[in-house]
C-alpha cells in the first residue's frame, strides 16, 4: 500500500475516535492544499436579493422607465437586424471565412455605433480605461467575469470582436441573426469533440495574422432569467459599468510548453485587478451541479472543482458521476444534503461502532462531522481503493471462509464481521443478502461486490489489522500462533482479550 492507504491502516486501529468526541482522533491522511475545498462562493451561482425600499423605489421606476426602454431597445434591433442580415447574407451559421470587403466597410461602423447605442438607451453609463489592442497585437480577447448577460458591452468597447457561443444563440429570432454578424465560435454543450473543435477554431483563428476580428472568450453563471434582468436593469435610474483593457500578455517559451501555466498568469493577473478569488472549478463542475440537483441535493453538492481533483487522483468524468449517484443514495434521507455518521452506517447497513466511527473520520477532511461530496470522491479514491486490491480481496475472502470450502455462509460472514466490528450482536443478514444471490457467496460474488463498493475494503481490512495485532502482542511465554492463524475467532472471546486493544 502507498503512503496514504498506510496512513489509513494505522488510524483505522486507534480506538476512541468517535465523531464529535473529545477522545483521541485517527491520525489523518498526508493531505495535499488542493483537497481542501476553496475559499470562494459558488462560482456558478449569484443570488441577490432586493430589500423592501430597493422593491419600491423600482416600481415606481419602472413604471415610467421600463415602458420607454424597452421601446427603444426595441427600435435599436429593427435598425441593426437589416445590417447584420447584409453582412452574413449566404454565410453558413458556422462562418468558414472571416466578413471583408464592402460588406464589412459599410456593416461593421454601423453596428458599432447602433451596438453603442443599444446600452444607451438601457441606461447603462460606460467608462473605458486602458488601451484597446488590434486583432494583430491580441488576436484573444478574454472577458471575464462574465457575471451578467450584459458582457456585450465590453465587446461593443472592443470593436465588436468574435464571441465563444453555444449553438441554440444563433437560431434566436432577430438576436440570432445579430450573433451570426460578430462571426462567433460555436460551440455545442452535448457534443463531446466540442472542446476540441473549439480550441482548434480559435487557434485557426488567432493564427490568421489579423484577417479575423479578436476572439473574445468568457465563462457564466446561474441568477436572474434573462428577462428578470432585463426589467429590474431598465428599472434603475442608470447603471455604471468601467470597462478596463489590461496590457497584452504573451507567453514566455516555458509557457508556450505548457500553456496551463499562461492561463493560470492571465488569470491572477485579471482577479488581482478586480481584486476578486480564483478558482478552478470548471464547466464540468456545472454538470455535476445541474445532475446533484437532479438527484434532489443541493446544487453546491456537485461542486468539487473536477479538474485539479480529477488531475491529482486520475478520476474521469463517468467515475465521478458514478460516485455522485452513490453519494445521493447515502444523503437522500439527510437534511441538508450532507452525510452524517447515521447515514453513513445505514448506507453500509452496519451499526455505529468504534471502527466505522473511525473510518468516517478518515473521509471527514474537516472535521465538522459530516461529509460532503468533494470529501466522499477523495475518501474512495485516498483511503479505500489503495485498499482495495485483488490481494487483499482475496485474503478477507478466507478469512471469513472458516470451513474452507470455497464459499462464505451467512453464520461465517456475521462471525468475522462482528470480530471485526467488535459488535457482538451483530446482525449482518441485510448486508449479506447485498452480496449473495443465494445461501452462499462465492469469491467472484465478494469480489464483484468489494470492487464496487471500495468503502468497504478498510472494514474488511480493518480484521487483518485486529489479527496481526493479536498475534504480535501475545506473551512471550505462551506459544506463539503460527503464521496462518485460525480466523475462527469469535466476538465473545475477543472482548475479553486484552490482547486486542491497541495502543497505538
Amino acid at each position: 500500500m502507498n503512503r496514504c492507504a498506510e496512513a489509513a491502516a494505522v488510524a483505522a486501529t486507534v480506538p476512541g475516535a468517535g465523531v464529535g468526541s473529545a477522545g483521541l482522533r485517527p491520525q489523518m491522511v498526508p493531505r495535499q492544499a488542493s483537497f481542501f475545498p476553496p475559499p470562494v462562493r459558488n462560482p456558478f451561482v449569484q443570488q441577490t436579493r432586493l430589500g423592501a425600499g430597493r422593491r419600491i423605489q423600482t416600481f415606481f421606476l419602472g413604471i415610467v422607465l421600463l415602458p420607454v426602454r424597452a421601446l427603444l431597445l426595441g427600435l435599436v434591433l429593427l435598425l441593426a437586424w437589416p445590417f447584420a442580415a447584409i453582412s452574413t447574407v449566404c454565410c453558413p451559421d458556422k462562418p468558414t471565412h472571416p466578413i471583408t470587403g464592402w460588406r464589412r466597410k459599410i456593416t461593421h461602423p454601423v453596428l458599432k455605433f447602433l451596438g453603442r447605442a443599444l446600452f444607451f438607451s438601457m441606461g447603462f453609463s460606460v467608462t473605458v480605461k486602458g488601451k484597446i489592442a488590434s486583432p494583430v497585437e491580441a488576436p484573444i480577447f478574454v472577458v471575464a467575469p462574465h457575471s451578467t448577460f450584459f458582457d456585450g458591452i465590453a465587446c461593443v468597447a472592443a470593436g465588436l470582436p468574435s464571441m465563444v457561443s453555444r449553438n441554440e444563440n444563433v437560431q434566436v429570432p432577430l438576436i440570432g441573426r445579430l450573433l451570426r454578424a460578430l462571426q462567433p465560435v460555436l460551440v455545442s454543450r452535448v457534443d463531446p469533440d466540442s472542446r476540441k473543435n473549439t480550441i482548434n477554431e480559435i487557434i485557426r483563428r488567432a493564427t490568421s495574422g489579423g484577417e479575423w476580428p479578436q476572439d473574445t472568450v468568457t465563462w457564466t453563471w446561474q441568477g436572474y432569467t434573462f428577462f428578470q434582468l432585463c426589467v429590474l436593469t431598465f428599472c434603475q435610474p442608470y447603471t455604471r459599468v468601467e470597462v478596463e483593457f489590461m496590457p497584452v500578455q504573451a507567453p514566455s517559451d516555458e509557457e508556450k510548453r505548457d500553456p496551463v501555466l499562461f492561463a493560470g498568469r492571465v488569470r491572477n493577473l485579471m482577479a488581482e485587478a478586480l481584486e476578486i478569488p480564483v478558482t478552478d472549478h470548471t464547466y464540468e463542475d456545472c454538470r455535476l451541479m445541474i445532475s446533484a440537483g437532479q438527484l434532489t441535493l443541493p446544487m453546491e453538492a456537485g461542486l468539487v472543482e473536477f479538474t485539479k481533483i480529477s488531475r491529482k487522483l486520475k478520476l474521469d468524468w463517468d467515475g465521478i458521476r458514478k460516485h455522485l449517484d452513490e453519494y445521493a443514495a447515502i444523503a437522500s434521507s439527510s437534511k441538508g444534503g450532507r452525510i452524517g455518521i447515521e447515514e453513513f452506517a445505514e448506507y453500509l447497513k452496519l451499526p455505529v461502532s468504534d471502527v466505522l466511527r473511525q473510518l468516517f473520520a478518515l473521509f471527514d477532511r474537516n472535521h465538522d462531522g459530516s461529509i460532503d461530496f468533494r470529501e466522499y470522491v477523495i475518501g474512495l479514491a485516498v483511503l479505500c481503493n489503495p485498499a482495495n486490491t485483488e490481494e487483499i480481496i482475496q485474503v478477507a475472502f478466507k478469512l471469513f471462509d472458516l470451513d474452507e470450502d470455497g464459499y462464505i455462509s451467512e453464520e461465517e460472514f456475521s462471525t468475522i464481521l462482528q470480530a471485526s466490528l467488535g459488535v457482538p450482536d451483530l446482525d449482518g443478514s441485510g448486508l449479506f443478502k447485498e452480496i449473495a444471490q443465494g445461501d452462499s457467496v462465492s469469491y467472484e460474488e465478494f469480489k464483484s461486490f468489494a470492487l464496487k463498493h471500495p468503502e468497504y475494503a478498510r472494514i474488511f481490512t480493518t480484521y487483518l489489522e485486529l489479527q496481526a495485532g493479536h498475534v504480535f502482542s501475545l506473551p512471550e511465554e505462551r506459544p506463539a500462533a503460527p503464521a496462518t492463524a485460525s480466523n475462527k475467532v469469535s466476538p465473545e472471546s475477543r472482548e475479553e482479550s486484552p490482547s486486542d486493544k491497541k495502543d497505538d
